[in-house]
């Protein structure tokens, strides 16, 4: 699916060309369908024919994010105890399904340092204004250093980049038994992003690439990722993570 970015004049025309060359996008003046568009100073994913679905946007300055970092359980959320950030601050993780980077943030602000991994070209640039905004606020002024993206798939990422402590792995979620509605954001990452039919060959190269664990994220009702049993599972509220341990922290 190729993205193209909304023209506006708000938008620096310097910026627009240099998320065209890094993420493969095209500017347009007539949107159809799933495009960017730049908004109050931030690049947004959004649908011409469903106003309702409301905007998508990285913020990591504000919002859930910040909350989350502020408020949240710090060294004793699951997921930081699934990467083994109680045991060693100065962890080096490879998010190779970064998403939105919700979970690279949280794993960031503890002090890992941790390198996005996103395919996707809406996605990524999403992510890229994201880490941009995001280092122009004081108090994320660690930010740059602790987070850095890379716009690839992330079999290449698990094969070519160099040695990691861990490596996340958080793919689309396989679809529940039960019919329900879906969260809005969800129901457009689906439809922008599609499924993750490649997410159990990625278990191997990650074992092999990660040189304490690897951790995935899943839902309590989704079998384990390529059918292989972990070393240990940490319960979470909504999901579990599933931890293939190589060696100690």
């Amino acid at each position: 699916m190729a993205f193209s970015i909304l023209q506006s004049v708000e938008l620096d025309r310097s910026y627009a060309d240099s998320l065209k060359q890094q993420f493969g996008l095209t500017l347009t003046e007539n949107a159809n369908g799933w495009h960017l568009a730049w908004q109050h100073g931030a690049l947004v994913l959004r649908h011409s024919e469903l106003p309702k679905q409301g905007d998508i946007v990285v913020d990591f300055a504000g919002g859930a994010a910040s909350y989350r970092r502020q408020h949240g359980g710090g060294k004793s959320e699951a997921i930081a105890k699934a990467c083994g950030l109680q045991k060693k601050r100065d962890v080096t993780v490879l998010d190779a399904t970064a998403g939105l980077g919700r979970d690279a943030f949280v794993l960031a602000s503890l002090g890992a340092s941790v390198t996005l991994v996103e395919r996707n070209p809406a996605v990524a640039a999403l992510l890229y204004d994201g880490l941009r905004r995001g280092a122009q606020t004081a108090e994320l002024s660690w930010l740059a250093e602790r987070m850095q993206l890379l716009h690839c798939s992330a079999l290449q990422a698990l094969t070519t980049h160099a040695a990691v402590d861990v490596v996340y792995l958080d793919p689309m979620f396989p679809p529940r038994d039960k019919t329900a509605l879906v969260k809005k954001e969800m129901r457009a990452f689906h439809d922008v992003v599609g499924s993750d039919i490649d997410a159990d060959a990625l278990l191997v190269p990650a074992l092999q690439l990660a040189q304490k664990r690897v951790v995935v994220k899943r839902p309590g009702y989704a079998e384990y990722l390529a059918g292989v049993k972990p070393t240990m599972e940490v319960g979470g509220k909504n999901n579990r993570f599933d931890v293939y341990i190589n060696a100690a922290m």
